[in-house]
């Protein structure tokens, strides 16, 4: 019926709403980084390794959830959310495999960050 499959999807869901409520009130921490503009014209977004030629961003992290916040002109447009291990894994397959590159970016072009298009990283994100 109907209604038996609702009662399965509202569990299910459910569940998902309990891990999500857990993350952000302690089991697990979180980095949160934000893409401002540019992101929504040529569809990338940067993931920080390093920052005046030291290891950083997700490099040195200890957090168990990447979050990346993108914006236009300060509004919030979206955010998506990455276990840290598995983005490692998906850009540096990525940047191996010449679907995303090493660039300049943070702060006064200080960083050196993995530029990624978001879709391929988000569809790349089920092999790790």
């Amino acid at each position: 019926s109907l209604m038996g499959n609702f009662d399965v999807d509202l569990d299910f869901g459910q569940i998902y709403e309990k891990k999500i409520k857990e993350l952000f009130e302690g089991d697990g921490s979180i980095e949160v980084k934000t893409e401002r503009d540019i992101w929504a014209d040529t569809g990338n977004m940067f993931v920080e390794v390093r920052s005046r030629g030291k290891p950083s961003g997700i490099s040195t992290t200890d957090a168990k959830w990447w979050i990346q916040v993108f914006t236009i002109d300060g509004d919030v447009k979206f955010t998506i959310m990455f276990r840290v291990d598995k983005l490692k894994k998906a850009i540096k397959y990525m940047y191996l495999n010449d679907l995303a590159s090493m660039v300049k970016g943070g702060d006064d072009n200080t960083s050196d960050g993995i530029l990624a298009p978001i879709n391929t990283l988000i569809l790349l994100n089920k092999k790790f």
